[in-house]
């Protein structure tokens, strides 16, 4: 394949996926990110499989490097997201029971 070919797959797929991530309604972002989160688990793991198997040195290493940070940033970030957005659903506790805590606490 040409470079021309793999960037018009490079952007219809960008574009299929803002378009099909905007039409998921909100409820469903959660459960998505937790699994979004393990599939990107598997590939920062195989990433640092081949880190550990790469004999060869210099811009393979680099890239591989690269690679894992950005995984890691990536399952990380995820895993930030998904906390925050079950917190939204978290009861909050009453000023009632705030009062209570602090005058037995």
């Amino acid at each position: 394949m040409t470079l021309l070919s793999n960037l018009a797959i490079l952007v219809l797929a960008g574009f299929i996926g803002f378009s099909v991530i905007s039409k998921v309604p909100n409820t469903l972002h959660t459960p998505l990110m937790s699994g979004t989160n393990a599939i990107h688990g598997v590939v920062l793991l195989a990433g640092l499989v081949l880190l550990g198997r790469s004999a060869s040195g210099g811009f393979e290493r680099t890239l591989l490097v690269i690679a894992v940070a950005f995984g890691a940033i990536n399952v990380v970030g995820g895993f930030l997201v998904t906390d925050r957005m079950l917190g939204m659903f978290k009861k909050k506790p009453s000023r009632d029971a705030e009062k209570v805590a602090a005058e037995h606490g």
